[in-house]
């Protein structure tokens, strides 16, 4: 499960590491607390192009009259994601990237309060998720949607939850995007335990309207 991300990155930043020319409508960085329906930055590639482009979070299939035409479908899970009749098409031939700066998962124990931490990189590099993307049309308007795909979790984030979203280094961008033929199924797997690091937050963060750097804050 993956339902809140942070990105700090400027629009420039973003466009430099992953060569990619920049849409006119990208969401405002830096955002502490990107919540499922944002707008969330994303990475295609056309032909060998890419381009960085906002997206909604939540993935909408074909067969949607509305965008809430029925479940809400951030995530994508990786064992299943060839099979379902929702994503079969867009794990083929739609896939991107979606850059953060890390995500928040929330500790879940028996008979205790939800404990909220922050998800990074060991390294504090940026990060960039697995997605996949389709177009939807709603009352006459394309609207381009977006799911993370998940798998399970690696040794350091099974500490806290069972899912984690599916890191894709910069070596095998190009496989993920298409650019380097076929065998983008062998990607969707947990990263190695060392490349991540949990910090514990506030429970600020809990809710969907907070905002602000202090959200990264340790407790």
């Amino acid at each position: 499960m993956c339902g809140r991300l942070a990105i700090s990155l400027p629009k420039e930043a973003m466009t430099e590491l992953f060569q990619a020319t920049p849409a006119n409508d990208l969401p405002q960085t830096p955002n502490y607390n990107v919540c499922p329906t944002d707008n969330i930055h994303t990475v295609t590639s056309d032909q060998g192009t890419r381009h960085l482009r906002a997206m909604r979070w939540g993935f909408v299939p074909s067969w949607y009259a509305t965008l809430a035409g029925g479940p809400l479908l951030i995530n994508a899970r990786s064992e299943t994601i060839t099979e379902k009749p929702a994503f079969r098409d867009a794990c083929q031939s739609r896939r991107c990237l979606i850059p953060a700066d890390g995500f928040y998962e929330w500790a879940r124990n028996a008979g205790e309060k939800p404990i909220p931490y922050r998800v990074l990189k060991s390294d504090e590099q940026p990060m960039a998720m697995a997605g996949i993307w389709q177009n939807c049309e709603i009352d006459g308007s394309i609207i381009a949607t977006c799911a993370i795909v998940t798998t399970g979790a690696n040794k350091t984030m099974g500490k806290i939850h069972h899912r984690l979203p599916v890191i894709i280094g910069p070596e095998d961008w190009p496989l993920w995007l298409g650019e380097a033929g076929k065998g983008a199924a062998n990607l969707m797997q947990p990263v190695a335990e060392y490349v991540l690091d949990l910090q514990r937050v506030s429970t600020a963060v809990n809710s969907s309207r907070a905002s602000g750097p202090k959200l990264w804050e340790k407790v």
